[in-house]
C-alpha cells in the first residue's frame, strides 16, 4: 500500500530529524530551533500513530466492525491534530517568554540546522504528498508547515545574523504556530462531523432526494440517512415507494446514488398503499392524497 509505504518513510525521517534537532536547539541557544525540535517530535509520535492506525483501517469488515475499519484512520488524524494543538500552543508561550528576556543565539550553527531542515521536512513532504485519506492529509499538513517554519526560521537566522534583532527569533516562532492551530482547528472540525454523523461533506439530502423521486416508478423517498466512514466512502439508507419492479427499482436508484459518490446503500421498498411503520417519517402530502394515517398510541 503505497499510503503506509510513505509515512513510514516521513515517520523515520522525522524521528531521526527531531533529535537532531534538540541536540542543536540546545547548542545554538534558539528557541525557534527548540520549540520546532518538540513539535517534530510530537510530528513523529504522531505520524507513528496514524501509520499504525492507518494499517489497522484497511482491515476487512468483520463481526466486531461490521462497517470494517476505517473510522480507525480518522481517530489517528483528531490525536495527530490534539498533539499538534497543544504543540502550537506551547510554542507561543515558549515565544512570549523570550520576547520578554531576549538571549544570545549562535546564527550560524541556527543557520546550517534550518538549511538541514528545509531538506530533510522537504524530502519527507515529497513523501507524503500523495494519497487521499483524512490522516494522510493531516500528516501531509505537518510536513508542509515544517518545511514552512524552517524556510521561516532560516530567513530569520539569516537577517539576525546581519542585524542583530534577537526579536525575530520568537516573532517567528509565534507565526508559525498561529499558523498550525488554524489549520488544525480546521481537520478537527472535520473529522467531529464524521463522529456526529453529519451529511458528508457535499451530499445535499433534498437534491438527493429530488433526484430519486424524478426516477421512472418512483413514487416518493423518505427515512434517507447520509453518512460518511472517512470522508470519501459514503453509506446512505433509505426508504422508496414504489410500485414497479423491484429489481429494476433498485438498480436504478443505486446508480443514481453511486453518482453522487455513495458507495453502499441500505433500500427498503414500500409499496404505494403501505402505511410507513415509523412515527417520524411524514411522506409528502402529495404522494398520499386521500390516505389517512393511523397511528396507534400504545
Amino acid at each position: 500500500m503505497k499510503t503506509t509505504r510513505n509515512m513510514a518513510i516521513a515517520f523515520l525521517l522525522n524521528l531521526t530529524f527531531a533529535i537532531l534537532e534538540a541536540v542543536g536547539g540546545m547548542l545554538t541557544g534558539s528557541v525557534a530551533v527548540l520549540s520546532d525540535a518538540v513539535h517534530d517530535i510530537g510530528d513523529a509520535a504522531g505520524i507513528g500513530l496514524s501509520l499504525f492506525l492507518e494499517k489497522k483501517s484497511g482491515q476487512r469488515p468483520d463481526e466486531r466492525y461490521t462497517y470494517g475499519y476505517g473510522r480507525y484512520s480518522v481517530i489517528g488524524s483528531v490525536i495527530v491534530t490534539l498533539i499538534l494543538l497543544i504543540g502550537s500552543v506551547s510554542v507561543v508561550i515558549g515565544a512570549v517568554r523570550r520576547l520578554i528576556t531576549p538571549t544570545a543565539i549562535h546564527y550560524d550553527g541556527m543557520i546550517v540546522l534550518a538549511i538541514v531542515g528545509v531538506l530533510v521536512n522537504g524530502s519527507a513532504a515529497f513523501f507524503t504528498r500523495e494519497g487521499d485519506s483524512l490522516n494522510q492529509k493531516a500528516v501531509n499538513l505537518h510536513m508542509l508547515e515544517d518545511v514552512l517554519g524552517w524556510i521561516v526560521v532560516l530567513c530569520g537566522a539569516v537577517v539576525m545574523r546581519f542585524t542583530d534583532w534577537t526579536f525575530i527569533d520568537p516573532l517567528l516562532s509565534i507565526g508559525v504556530a498561529i499558523f498550525v492551530l488554524v489549520n488544525a482547528l480546521r481537520n478537527l472540525k472535520e473529522a467531529l462531523d464524521l463522529f456526529l454523523e453529519k451529511t458528508p461533506h457535499g451530499l445535499d439530502v433534498d437534491e438527493i432526494k429530488a433526484h430519486l423521486t424524478s426516477l421512472d416508478g418512483v413514487a416518493d423517498v423518505h427515512h434517507v440517512h447520509l453518512w460518511s466512514m472517512d470522508g470519501h466512502q459514503h453509506f446512505a439508507t433509505l426508504h422508496v415507494v414504489t410500485d414497479g419492479n423491484p429489481h429494476l427499482i433498485k438498480e436504478a436508484v443505486r446508480a443514481e446514488l453511486r453518482e453522487h459518490g455513495i458507495s453502499h446503500a441500505t433500500l427498503e421498498l414500500e409499496t404505494v398503499d403501505e402505511v410507513c411503520a415509523e412515527e417520524h417519517c411524514h411522506p409528502t402530502a402529495t404522494t398520499h392524497a386521500g390516505h389517512h394515517h393511523h397511528h396507534h398510541h400504545h
